[in-house]
């Protein structure tokens, strides 16, 4: 078997240190490390999310010396591993419910941020969150909370929270909706999303900042996908919004952003 040197060299391939591919995992590094010289193996659970976090089958992950593929060979056998965008397979959503049974929205607090894409369908992770409740939000649905970092989705700032609903089918997805992304190599994220997943597979992730480029994830890379419901910021001057507010910033941003270059493009002639 070659799983050993197989996991050694994914990782580098990825360019990723020993504690950010257990961080993902929700394993300690020392597992790891214990996997990757061939001193333990991991149960079947952990072997299923070694294989989906790399996107390598766990046949070829276990029989093959991956290390002789050539990169494009590697690259095709991680973009045709097979994602279910629909979610007509069933899509596990690991929550928590309160002493009358009624649904938590989970917190993923700042340091618990780098684990989520490990520990997101883990009851142990999910279990120890800190939860709260919003009344007002549908009883029937899942929400869940995330810390927003950086400046690319104004008005939410760095260290807001912002608050989504789950998506199964993220066909229905309707194009300039915000949403929470989670991915397998980005982590976190919460974007303006534009569904291609009919035409490319894809979903191209915009930000409200337009000193931010969009950029594509193929399906393939994506977790979950969250529908943005409201945030909290931290800042008193800051109020909190929803999302027709949220939405409406954005397509004036877009009505600038589409002036400026018109002026370029005149000023070019």
């Amino acid at each position: 078997m070659y799983f050993s040197d197989n996991l050694r060299f994914l990782r580098k391939r990825r360019k990723r240190s020993q504690d950010e591919t257990s961080g993902a995992l929700g394993i300690k590094r020392t597992t790891w490390s214990a996997y990757e010289i061939g001193n333990a193996e991991p149960g079947y659970d952990m072997l299923l999310k070694i294989a989906d976090y790399f996107k390598v089958p766990v046949d070829m992950l276990l029989r093959e010396n991956l290390a002789g593929f050539p990169e494009s060979k590697i690259r095709e056998i991680e973009l045709h591993k097979e994602t279910d965008v629909s979610g007509k397979n069933l899509r596990v959503i690991v929550t928590t419910v309160d002493a009358d049974n009624n649904p938590n929205i989970e917190l993923v607090p700042v340091k618990a941020r780098a684990g989520y894409t490990g520990g997101y369908a883990d009851p142990d992770y999910i279990s120890v969150l800190p939860t709260f409740r919003m009344p007002f939000l549908n009883k029937e649905r899942k929400y869940r909370t995330f810390p927003v970092s950086g400046d690319s989705m104004p008005p939410a700032v760095d260290g807001s929270w912002v608050t989504g609903e789950y998506i199964d089918n993220w066909l229905n997805i309707r194009s300039g909706t915000p949403c929470i992304v989670v991915t397998r190599d980005d982590g976190i994220v919460f974007k303006i999303v534009h569904n291609n997943l009919n035409d490319k597979d894809t979903l191209l992730l915009c930000s409200t900042n337009p000193a931010y480029e969009p950029y594509e994830v193929h399906s393939s890379q994506i977790l979950e996908v969250w529908k943005f419901v409201n945030f909290i910021s931290q800042e008193m001057s800051t109020p909190n919004i929803g999302q027709q507010e949220l939405t409406n910033t954005v397509l004036n941003l877009q009505r600038e952003l589409a002036q400026v270059k018109n002026v370029i493009r005149k000023g070019e002639a």
